[in-house]
């Protein structure tokens, strides 16, 4: 199968049916594009964050099991082998959930880990505003929706934490370029 756009939205297509998951798909997908062209990728190392991002969690749906063998990501690591997807996006797919204990070696899967909870928690915080447009949000925003555990409480936020020193970027620095991902 040849490595593009095209072929990865089908997949995620044909494995996920939620109107949530494909957003949260499409938003880490903005994310680790914009995390790509930050660290100076190459045009072919772009598309290939970009693919990752966007296939992250395609099997989540349809295998929900964490922690089993039979669930995401392994499930969907076991798929995308099949479909001769390289070994670094499918490492960094599995290094995105912790309970895999697959280290994230490469800067793309330290990435995908960064920007996958905080993805997720700043289009919920966009969707509180009143205009529900990402692009006015403020980082105080974000920042004061993160403190408050109960605003998108499934978003981990010992992850976001994490994500961002693994980055090596300041926490309000990563809510910033997260917002500016999604606009």
């Amino acid at each position: 199968m040849e490595l593009n756009r095209n072929n990865a939205l089908s997949l995620l297509n044909e494995y996920t049916k939620s109107e949530s998951l494909l957003k949260h798909a499409e938003c880490v997908e903005k994310a680790m594009l914009w995390y790509a062209k930050h660290f100076d990728c190459s045009d072919a190392e772009i598309e290939k964050w970009g693919i990752t991002g966007l296939l992250h969690d395609f099997d989540y749906e349809m295998y929900p099991e964490p922690t089993s063998p039979n669930g995401h990501p392994y499930k969907g690591n076991e798929i995308l082998k099949e479909l001769s997807y390289p070994e670094d996006i499918r490492e960094a797919i599995m290094g995105h959930a912790e309970y895999t204990n697959v280290s994230r070696t490469s800067l793309m899967a330290k990435a995908l880990f960064a920007v996958d909870e905080l993805s997720g928690l700043v289009f919920a915080c966009s969707l509180v505003r009143p205009d529900k447009c990402i692009a006015n949000l403020k980082v105080s925003s974000v920042r004061k929706k993160f403190k408050n555990k109960k605003f998108a409480a499934g978003c981990n936020r010992d992850d976001i934490l994490k994500g961002a020193k693994e980055l090596n970027i300041e926490l309000d620095q990563h809510f910033a370029n997260i917002i500016e991902a999604l606009s």
